[in-house]
């Protein structure tokens, strides 16, 4: 099997994007425009500055139209047909400048079209040229914004077919061409500027997607690795309280005399059923955590707080802990989640406002148990800012929260602080 030769694939690699940018500039549709008007007044503004700016060039483009040889065809007055078909020739001429606000490529169409077509209309333009300077302008306007919307082959197939109308008739009209390579080079010069300005934007386009993707894929793993972590310690605690009514069931016919042998299968059936759950909640926390080593450690509870709290002193942070007198037992899912949630508050603090003074306030009631962080002004930044991009940690506390069924709160406080309120209700800890 024979090979291509690498420079014939090279050369047919680099020719497939040349031949697109050909088929765009010829063919091609013009993309909507990526800018939003931030207001109705700011597009209105906008659209009668370019009404404006379009009515100085027709008047321009009107006034340097002159008959062949300075003479008019029809008498003084000026209304002859000569200088209705100058007048109607001048102001078409400049259509391609409000054309390029939305429809850039259309315009450098239509002014690639007037380039070559108006020097056939019996008129001198001003500087002795085939085409008024209105014109020109407007068919750079054009070439120049759809250069910066359109891929860079198609820029320079753009600047590479101008250029044909263009020596075309200088060569036959203008006897000294020192003027038309002057206005060549200074052509070229324009383009390569779009061409600079348009790689820049398309790259700062491409980063910005690049960092929004970013920060939603880490979002997404902060979500799924904050799951797995909630769902392997809820593991924790139900395993425990079904291994106890796995052992209970097992030791009840032992414990208890004289019971029937319904009973005693019945203890049996309650007993496999317990273990069977067990075997299962190994099995889906084995996929959670990603052959990750599993905690052997006992979760954390309300009445750890205290030594959360005095660990946090012994690190710097100026902690206040407020509990009630007397902790009520509270869901062991409940007391992980109040746990894991001041931890997060007080790693939050000494981070983003050292220095400060840390408030933990906890309340119970029958059916939830109330919690408040809040930590006074100081340092420079505060978890959850709009300059800074949302933490892993809030988002933990919002899962576990939400599968709570409770409710939290994160924000800045009147003072400079922030504060970190929850409820969580004993209703959904099975």
């Amino acid at each position: 099997m024979n090979r291509e030769p690498r420079a014939r694939l090279i050369a047919r690699a680099a020719a497939s994007p040349v031949a697109a940018g050909l088929v765009d500039a010829l063919t091609g549709s013009d993309p909507s425009p990526s800018r939003r008007w931030r207001s109705s007044e700011e597009r209105q503004a906008a659209v009668a500055g370019l009404a404006l700016a379009t009515l100085v060039l027709c008047v321009l483009s009107v006034a340097s139209a002159h008959p062949v040889g300075g003479l008019r065809l029809h008498g003084p007055t000026g209304t002859g047909p000569g200088e209705v078909l100058r007048a109607a020739v001048a102001v078409a001429a400049v259509a391609p400048f409000p054309l390029a606000a939305r429809y850039p490529l259309l315009a450098w169409r239509v002014g690639w079209l007037a380039l070559l077509l108006v020097p056939q209309v019996p008129a001198t333009w001003w500087g002795g040229w085939p085409w008024g300077p209105p014109q020109v302008v407007a068919l750079l306007v054009a070439l120049c914004v759809a250069g910066l919307r359109h891929r860079r082959a198609t820029l320079w197939w753009m600047f590479a077919l101008t250029l044909i109308p263009w020596w075309l008739w200088l060569d036959a009209d203008v006897a000294n061409h020192n003027g038309p390579i002057s206005a060549t080079i200074l052509i070229a010069a324009g383009v390569v500027a779009v061409d600079s300005i348009a790689l820049r934007l398309r790259a700062q386009r491409a980063l910005v997607v690049k960092t929004r993707q970013a920060e939603a894929e880490r979002a997404q793993r902060a979500v799924l690795e904050e799951r797995a972590r909630i769902a392997r310690e809820l593991h924790d605690v139900v395993a425990h309280h079904m291994s106890l009514i796995a052992v209970q069931a097992e030791t009840a016919p032992y414990r208890l005399t004289d019971l029937p042998e319904s009973v005693r299968a019945e203890f049996g059936s309650l007993s496999a059923a317990a273990r069977e759950a067990l075997s299962d909640m190994r099995r889906l926390l084995g996929v959670l955590r990603h052959h990750e080593p599993a905690g052997l450690s006992p979760q954390p509870q309300l009445s750890d707080l205290p030594l959360l709290v005095d660990a946090a002193r012994r690190a710097g942070v100026a902690v206040e802990l407020s509990v009630p007198a007397a902790l009520e037992p509270v869901p062991a899912g409940v007391g992980v989640c109040a746990y894991r949630i001041v931890q997060e508050s007080l790693s939050n603090a000494s981070q983003h406002a050292p220095g400060s003074a840390v408030t933990v306030s906890l309340g119970q009631d029958s059916g939830s148990v109330q919690l408040r962080v809040a930590n006074g002004p100081g340092g420079t930044a505060h978890p959850g800012e709009p300059d800074r991009a949302p933490g892993q940690g809030l988002t933990g506390m919002r899962e576990r929260v939400a599968l709570l069924g409770g409710s939290l709160s994160a924000g800045r406080a009147p003072d400079g602080g922030f504060v970190v309120s929850a409820v969580l209700p004993f209703g959904k800890t099975a």
